[in-house]
């Protein structure tokens, strides 16, 4: 008999509505919201509901019966542990007596959700990376782990040996301080490309549709990725999974305001959490010509797509997730 595990989700796509038909309804607004972005040229999902479909699907790839927003089922089983996810306000929308692990979801200010958790009976928390876990334990004062999204292989084939048009497509995640850091890194290896005679090709964070994003990394021989820190960085690992190598901005600095105020001193952060030498090469700002001219000459020789089969798998993350409902259950 396969294994029982029950998820909450509760987000802009979907909602967990604690009340008769509450399942139903949500399913209804799933479908006109994907039609509507679709439609309108936008992302359909958020992070948070990617995250979570993930999750669900790589459970699901190891023989776990999942169940998602089943709040009846669950105060029945009072002692089975439930995985709790989403946006804002969930755990005011998840309100039971099972234990719980929380997230992917939504953290915010450690204080307000320190605050929020009281009451509530979450025994794992966790983070994308373990840079994020080390910044919170101490804020939170709990059991928090990390736990990545998996990233199918299936879902993102290999596209190296694709009639390549593009040298480097340059993914724009560059948020704080965007006046001053575009010149100083986007522009700047913008120029450096020309001067070298290699075309590029630029899309911005959440302006482009995710067909787009796939029709240039198939078009792409490489992926130049730009962005402060990521707690886990979804969309580098989708190029990798793809065959891309990656040359990526990591200059290893807290720079989100609101982190830094209570972050703890010496964190050491990342762009790229999940990259070792098959993934491409990283770099700071400094180093950004020397540093791409070294990724260029090796540009054939990395195996990026070994590296997400073997560290960010579907089955890899769900056995992990296992492990923290084991821990939930126990503790």
């Amino acid at each position: 008999m396969s294994r029982r595990v029950d998820l909450f989700y509760h987000g802009f796509e979907v909602q967990a509505l604690d009340q008769p038909l509450g399942r139903l309804q949500s399913h209804a607004r799933l479908a006109l919201r994907t039609a509507y972005r679709t439609l309108r040229g936008r992302q359909p999902y958020t992070g948070f509901y990617t995250a979570f479909r993930s999750l669900k699907e790589g459970l699901e790839s190891v023989g776990v019966d999942v169940h998602v927003n089943d709040f009846a089922y669950a105060r029945r089983h009072p002692d089975q542990p439930i995985g709790v996810i989403g946006h804002d306000g969930v755990l005011d929308r998840v309100d039971l007596r099972n234990p719980a692990v929380f997230g992917p979801g939504h953290i915010g200010p450690p204080r307000e959700f320190a605050a929020s958790l009281k009451g509530r009976n979450v025994r794992v928390i966790v983070g994308a990376s373990q840079w994020p876990c080390d910044m919170l334990r101490p804020r939170l004062q709990r059991n928090v782990q990390p736990l990545f999204a998996p990233i199918s292989l299936a879902k993102w084939p290999d596209l190296s040996g694709h009639a390549k048009t593009c040298d480097v497509v340059i993914y724009d995640k560059i948020h704080w301080n965007r006046g001053e850091m575009v010149p100083r890194i986007r522009d700047r290896l913008r120029r450096h490309l020309d001067d070298r005679g290699l075309s590029h090709v630029v899309l911005r964070y959440g302006e482009h549709t995710l067909s787009q994003y796939r029709a240039a990394l198939a078009s792409g021989r490489t992926l130049a990725f730009l962005s402060a820190h990521e707690t886990q960085g979804i969309a580098y690992q989708e190029a990798l999974a793809s065959g891309l190598p990656v040359f990526a901005w990591d200059e290893g600095k807290l720079i989100d305001p609101e982190d830094v105020r209570t972050a703890p001193a010496n964190l050491v952060v990342s762009s790229v959490p999940y990259f070792d030498e098959r993934c491409g090469v990283t770099f700071t700002e400094p180093q950004l010509e020397a540093r791409f001219d070294r990724f260029w000459a090796a540009r054939d020789g990395f195996a990026p797509r070994d590296y997400v089969a073997e560290n960010l798998s579907p089955e890899k993350s769900a056995r992990m997730y296992l492990d923290l409902l084991d821990q939930a259950a126990a503790s």
